[in-house]
């Protein structure tokens, strides 16, 4: 006989002490320009690691995992500076249509 115990509750308390996060808040705290550098990173890190993956097993299918890090790292770098560019220039329109 399984014993079923009553599903756990989140109350204000653990909110309030930071223990627990939600991903919502947890971005809402990311400064503009962050939330495009993190945006850029994550997508391009995405695509290049499957990208690499892809590759890493039509080349040599026992170092495929190594090849997910060889294309996915670099893409995460390159996603990073375009989404700092992208955010800047979004940044200096907005600043342009206020003035």
């Amino acid at each position: 006989m399984v014993r079923r115990s009553t599903p756990a509750r989140v109350t204000e308390a653990m909110v309030d002490d930071g223990v627990m996060r939600t991903a919502p808040t947890a971005l809402a705290q990311i400064p503009f320009l962050g939330k495009f550098v993190l945006g850029g990173m994550v997508l391009a890190g995405l695509l290049g690691g499957v990208v690499g993956l892809i590759v890493g097993l039509r080349v040599y299918p026992p170092t495929a995992w190594f090849a997910i890090f060889e294309l996915g790292v670099p893409a995460a770098v390159v996603g990073a500076l375009l989404g700092l560019a992208s955010g800047l220039s979004v940044q200096g329109i907005r600043h342009l249509h206020r003035s």
